[in-house]
């Protein structure tokens, strides 16, 4: 990620896009400025975005969904060319002001998709009706009626819910007509005592890789435990030879990458494979923020943190989530895989090192501006620094999605 002076004047959120089938078909990316009255320069802060998500030919699907929360900073954007990769969501009041009319065409003439957010007080202006796509309505906005198009809306506008909290509301939404969800699924209740004396093969399969890894037994071992499942070889092949691994040949055997990283890197990437083994639509979108979580806690790490405190930042990253993808207690899981103690006490919710950093991460899934400042200056970290990592980790993840 090159160096953007205007990281260093925003805060930056994501969550995922879930669509009926759980499946996370883009991001929603919030950008909070450090005032709220200022306006960086869209230009500048576009190449940044661009870095992660590049612009594509007319007619492709749009991956990302920017949400600019401040009405100075989204003014600006009506002069920019967000790309045809971009949705641009637009208040309904913004959307309302026949001053932007305009704005918004020559914004859509760029190839963006707009969407309107929020419940317009009255109709739109007939010439703004055809440039909104979709429609996004706050979960508190729509407790009393179901998520279809506001009135002042065309019935054709894909309606999309956001501020989601649990699995139940989630449901709740397809089932009233919204093609999409904007949210996460945190307020669900932890996994209680399975009471489960076995996990699944393929999982077993991992969870032996990476104790023997961790114990660094030699490669014909680990090559025997890794051949009792030949999906989990192609996935960790896959992974290994991702952009995101950023290697200049081609890893062909479980032996070759061992040769090339070493036991404590490739044990960073089995934690992933273990991650990437939940079961169920529903585990999509954790699956999502485990990825991110990891790659997001690596990179915050980078400024200060030797290679060994980065490795085991992404571990705690993608296993603070491990209870959730799998279904067991975080408990009846740790005995089972091996992480060091600062990784532990983390899971554990004991303090230690890590869990600020993970409180950080949290806090900018969340969207929350002011904790993402306040946890930012409690490690001393700058804006541009974090926003820097939290785009390197966003690229990184979707490379490996790809």
């Amino acid at each position: 990620m090159m160096d953007h002076a205007v990281l260093g004047q925003v805060a930056l959120g994501y969550c995922p896009m879930v669509d009926r089938q759980r499946v996370v078909t883009g991001t929603r990316l919030t950008v909070f400025p450090e005032r709220p009255d200022a306006a960086p320069d869209p230009d500048a802060l576009l190449a940044a975005i661009h870095e992660v998500w590049p612009t594509a030919e007319a007619g492709a699907k749009p991956t990302l969904s920017l949400n600019l929360a401040g009405e100075a900073m989204l003014r600006r954007m009506l002069q920019a060319n967000p790309g045809a990769q971009t949705m641009v969501e637009v208040p309904a009041f913004m959307a309302a002001d026949t001053a932007n009319t305009a704005g918004l065409q020559a914004l859509r003439a760029t190839g963006a998709t707009l969407v309107i957010k929020g419940r317009p007080l009255a109709p739109l202006p007939a010439a703004l009706l055809p440039l909104f796509t979709h429609c996004i309505v706050e979960l508190e906005e729509d407790r009393r009626t179901s998520p279809v198009a506001p009135a002042g809306i065309a019935r054709t506008v894909t309606t999309i819910q956001a501020g989601l909290r649990n699995s139940a509301d989630f449901e709740k939404a397809y089932q009233l007509g919204a093609a999409a969800v904007l949210g996460w699924t945190w307020d669900d209740p932890l996994p209680k005592p399975s009471g489960r004396n076995s996990v699944p093969s393929d999982i077993k399969t991992v969870m032996d890789l990476i104790n023997g890894v961790d114990k660094e037994e030699p490669v014909p071992k680990l090559e025997a435990v890794l051949r009792r499942d030949p999906t989990l070889a192609f996935r960790l092949m896959r992974y290994l030879n991702s952009p995101a691994f950023g290697l200049a040949v081609e890893i062909n055997s479980f032996g070759h990458a061992l040769m090339l990283l070493g036991y404590q890197r490739l044990k960073r990437w089995l934690a992933l494979l273990l991650a990437s083994s939940a079961k169920g639509a529903n585990a999509r979108p954790v699956m999502y923020a485990a990825v991110r979580r990891g790659l997001l806690m690596e990179e915050l790490a980078r400024e200060h943190g030797d290679a060994e405190t980065r490795s085991e930042m992404f571990i705690c990253g993608v296993f603070s989530l491990l209870d959730r993808l799998l279904q067991q207690p975080m408990a009846e899981l740790l005995p089972t895989v091996p992480v060091p103690e600062r990784v532990a006490q983390a899971l554990r919710g004991e303090g230690g090192p890590y869990t600020p950093f993970l409180e950080l991460v949290q806090a900018i899934e969340d969207a929350r501006a002011y904790d993402i400042r306040e946890k930012s200056e409690q490690l001393l970290l700058g804006p541009a620094v974090v926003n820097r990592a939290v785009l390197s980790a966003l690229r990184a993840a979707r490379q490996l999605d790809g």
